[in-house]
């Protein structure tokens, strides 16, 4: 198999801190402010939660497998590749599409993200906000101020993503401070209000909003929220997607462990999260609360309450800014491979084309008018869709390890094949977890048929495009 390389006329600018800042603020995002006390419904308590991201370290085997094909492939979208290079072109095309998916759905998932905390929480101090309801979608209220702000916000994303991989990597640096920031803030007022004895029970059942506990004991648990977790580590596959803008002479071995130094750090922010938040007050009474971080924090602390809610904000444009920029390389790189039409094909010199930009435009500009209330099924299905992904990726670099044993790989994967096969089992399972029905983890029906709906959309491009090539 002849060796692909990156394009020359690449701008080559980001460094392993920018590919960590890169990976890390996509992974950590806001869903530890919006979603924390769901977190503690769904595994009936902090203990379980906790331990549920700490075994999510699980993924440490399947990071590892990005860096030792990445090292060794340093493409934009290179996830593309590494299948098409081993099972084909068709299951190529499948992952990449179910990839785009999980992708595409970040942009959107922070823009409603950012409208739905204007409107609840920053709307009960500035009752402005919520002065013109635009209408109700699945339970959720949309307001014009908040969905214009949330607007504002996504084109500055989108303007730092237009002027190329520097200055949006830029504007993930400082995100990236902005997030640890928070969980300072977190840590410094549990270690001064909070305490131990909030943890208690260690496991019950409980039931928030919409939401109940599903398991029946502490294991089943960490089970629960286990198969769920891979959606709050989505993030960690941007740092490959933007691997041709990597910097003259980069270390790639040590680029191998920044994906799963990424990993880790998000699993301790993650833990530390829930550990503070869960210190605060009773534990089942945190999660009666809406927005239950903020909320808790607004009984401590008005001035620290606003803060976080502006850090908050910028959280929630850190995925937003890697997941533009991973979503448009991945459109690019199934374009190359002739998968998509032509349309998306860049000019030289550019990572994406015009139309790319446009596509993830309309998605993200539309994202919040689809109300709160759609953030729980998005969360769902990119889950799903990112881990089979995931797997295949694991299963190609099995493969490559036999079909192409001299390719160069400045970074393995430790334990060699049985590390790399520990990762295929595991991708394996959280995807049969979330497919299996009866399973605290599975999908439900409005989950499948947006899941379904994506799949008869990528059959219908996939015909046309083959349809348009035989014409």
């Amino acid at each position: 198999m002849a060796a692909v390389t990156p394009s020359d006329s690449q701008k080559h600018s980001l460094s392993l801190w920018n590919f960590f800042t890169i990976g890390f603020g996509a992974i950590i995002g806001t869903g530890w402010i919006f979603l924390v006390g769901e977190w503690l419904v769904i595994s009936g308590g902090p203990l379980p939660a906790m331990l549920a991201f700490l075994l999510g370290a699980l993924l440490l085997p399947v990071g590892a497998v990005f860096g030792e094909l990445t090292s060794s492939l340093p493409l934009d979208g290179g996830m593309v590749e590494y299948v098409d290079r081993t099972y084909g072109k068709t299951a190529s095309f499948v992952t990449g599409w179910l990839l785009l998916l999980s992708n595409i759905i970040m942009c959107p998932w922070e823009t409603i993200a950012i409208s739905t905390l204007f409107a609840q929480m920053f709307g009960s101090i500035f009752p402005l906000l919520r002065s013109v309801k635009l209408y109700t979608v699945l339970g959720a209220d949309v307001y014009l101020w908040p969905t214009l702000i949330a607007l504002g916000f996504a084109a500055f994303i989108i303007r730092q993503n237009l002027h190329g991989a520097a200055a949006a990597a830029k504007t993930q640096a400082f995100l990236t401070k902005a997030l640890l920031c928070g969980l300072l803030l977190a840590v410094i007022s549990a270690v001064d209000s909070g305490s131990l004895s909030d943890w208690e029970p260690a496991f019950q059942q409980v039931a928030a909003a919409n939401l109940q506990t599903k398991a029946t004991s502490l294991a089943a648990g960490v089970l629960a929220l286990l198969t769920v977790t891979p959606f709050f580590y989505t993030g960690f596959d941007t740092i490959p997607q933007q691997a041709e803008e990597a910097a003259q002479g980069l270390d790639w071995h040590r680029f191998g462990r920044i994906i799963s130094l990424s990993l880790l750090a998000a699993g301790g922010f993650y833990m530390i999260c829930i550990a503070a938040f869960s210190s605060l007050m009773p534990w089942t009474a945190f999660v009666q609360e809406p927005l239950a971080a903020l909320a808790c924090l607004r009984q401590l602390n008005f001035t620290l309450y606003f803060v976080m809610l502006c850090i908050t904000v910028l959280g929630a444009l850190g995925p937003m800014n890697s997941f533009y920029a991973s979503s448009a390389r991945l459109v690019t790189a199934m374009a190359r491979k002739q998968q998509l039409p032509l349309i998306f094909t860049p000019p030289p010199g550019k990572p994406a084309a015009a139309s790319t930009h446009a596509l993830l435009i309309f998605c993200t500009v539309l994202a919040p008018f689809l109300g709160g209330n759609m953030l729980l099924p998005l969360t769902n299905v990119a889950a799903l869709t990112f881990m089979f992904a995931c797997t295949m990726v694991c299963l190609a670099c099995y493969r490559l390890r036999r079909s192409e044993p001299a390719l160069h790989r400045p970074y393995k994967v430790p334990g060699g094949r049985f590390g790399i096969g520990c990762a295929c089992a595991i991708g394996s399972c959280i995807v049969a977890l979330m497919l299996l029905p009866g399973s605290a983890a599975s999908l439900n029906p409005a989950e499948y048929l947006l899941l379904s709906a994506w799949i008869v959309l990528g059959a219908l491009v996939k015909a046309l495009h083959r349809y348009g090539h035989r014409a």
